[in-house]
């Protein structure tokens, strides 16, 4: 039998591959496979770290049975356990965190699963999110819990018509794996999917994931506005490895 969740929404973080399903982490010919595994990295632990700063949730860490991804995720679970402090610490400490990994496949199979594995667990309201958007703050991720409250569908796109983030709430009523995600219009395949099926559904902010060399940029200006404001949490560790690179560039 499974166990009441303790909470009533499980964020799930799903780590992505390098190359993953009509998507892939190329940021220029200057980065090394190296920096690129570094910088993935980094991006799942900011990403666990916003997370963490969420009330009454339940967060789960998911991803691809490939080793080494799996040691990907041993090393950065521990790099966070000595680096947080507090409830954070504690969090991971207690092992609070649902640390799994899914079956082989595709991208919107790594979609399905993790939505049917929340909602088999008693979950109400199921949010997925991927790893490659490191600046995506708590306060984004509780718009689209708020959101769930009233609509059956959370949407986070993103300015090049995909997604950052996706939930829902009550039951899943689509088969996510149905869908080209190698396709550009994958934003518009899926929503009308889900008007076809009379499903409500609300937008949030239009954000980005690092992607592409251009996303650098982006990810730049947006950990200086962090800082300025004075967030010093957010992107952190992204943005350590980034003024790694870049002192090794110039």
């Amino acid at each position: 039998m499974t166990a009441t969740p303790l909470n009533k929404t499980a964020v799930v973080i799903c780590i992505q591959e390098i190359e993953e399903d009509g998507s892939s982490l190329n940021l220029g010919n200057q980065l090394t496979k190296e920096d690129l595994s570094f910088l993935h990295q980094a991006f799942v632990a900011d990403s666990i770290n916003n997370a963490l700063t969420l009330p009454d949730v339940d967060i789960k860490l998911f991803y691809s049975p490939k080793t080494e991804t799996k040691k990907s995720v041993e090393l950065i679970l521990k790099y966070l356990k000595n680096r947080l402090t507090g409830e954070k610490k504690s969090t991971l400490e207690e092992n609070r965190i649902e640390v799994s990994e899914l079956g082989p496949g595709r991208w919107g199979i790594k979609m399905d699963e993790s939505f049917e594995r929340c909602f088999k667990q008693g979950y109400e309201k199921v949010l997925f999110i991927g790893s490659r958007t490191p600046t995506l703050t708590h306060k984004m991720i509780q718009s689209a819990i708020d959101v769930l409250d009233k609509k059956d569908v959370a949407i986070g796109p993103t300015v090049e018509g995909r997604y950052y983030m996706l939930g829902f709430k009550g039951t899943y009523q689509i088969k996510l794996q149905e869908f080209d995600w190698k396709q550009p219009d994958i934003y518009s395949q899926v929503s009308s999917r889900l008007e076809a099926l009379n499903l409500s559904w609300e937008e949030i902010q239009i954000w980005y994931a690092v992607e592409h060399p251009e996303n650098i940029e982006y990810l730049a200006m947006d950990i200086n506005q962090f800082r300025l404001t004075g967030d010093e949490e957010t992107a952190r560790e992204t943005e350590k490895v980034l003024e790694r690179i870049l002192s090794r560039l110039s």
